[in-house]
């Protein structure tokens, strides 16, 4: 593929992939930073893809954001319960068993889905996309928990997707995931530092526990 012809492919990309690769990247830089207000913005760009999926036979990724529509409620509800005394949202630390276990379970699932996507329908990328979409619930459920593991699986979501998308020609989805890839890097190391924090913050209160 030529740069020219990226170009008239970026160019002639529908207005709804433009807007909804425009709302997302507006969603994860609300979420590097933890304001709620990425719900918002997420819970349109994940309207937007459901029909821009579906027009090019990623079946996958069209029924995984009709999925995503419902977390979207869902993480904005958990965000809000769950902030410290300064308002900031509490992050829940990542362990060699959390890894393990969503590691097994998006692997398996992506494996089921894309068997029934390659024997049933003419879904394209069968198994990359099922392995996109199953990686993704379980990044998204990490996520709306506020689980710092999130951010790794959708590292690994990124690196598909963006093959996928651009052999696609969906070229503003493809270089959006390009930039969802360093966003997604650039939020791991914040939440990481916003984790450490927060223990650091909560070792005075401990000890003073200790010692009634």
């Amino acid at each position: 593929m030529t740069i020219n012809e990226f170009i008239a492919g970026f160019l002639g990309a529908s207005a709804i992939e433009m807007i909804a690769s425009a709302a997302g990247f507006i969603c994860v830089f609300l979420l590097i930073r933890r304001n709620i207000w990425s719900w918002g913005f997420g819970l349109l760009q994940v309207s937007l893809f459901v029909w821009v999926f579906y027009q090019n036979k990623l079946y996958s990724d069209a029924l995984l954001h009709v999925f995503y529509i419902g977390f979207q409620f869902y993480g904005w509800w958990n965000w809000m319960h769950h902030k410290d005394a300064k308002s900031d949202l509490i992050i829940v630390r990542t362990t060699g068993r959390d890894i393990l276990l969503w590691s097994a379970v998006s692997l398996c699932a992506a494996v089921i889905l894309g068997y029934m996507m390659d024997e049933y329908t003419d879904a394209s990328f069968a198994y990359a996309d099922a392995f996109t979409t199953a990686t993704s619930l379980v990044a998204q459920f990490l996520l709306t928990r506020r689980h710092l593991l999130n951010w790794l699986f959708w590292i690994a979501v990124d690196i598909v997707a963006i093959v996928i998308y651009f052999q696609k020609g969906l070229y503003p989805t493809s270089l959006l995931y390009v930039t969802f890839l360093t966003m997604c890097c650039i939020g791991q190391y914040s939440w990481w530092k916003q984790h450490k924090r927060q223990i650091r913050a909560s070792a005075p209160e401990d000890a003073n526990h200790s010692l009634v």
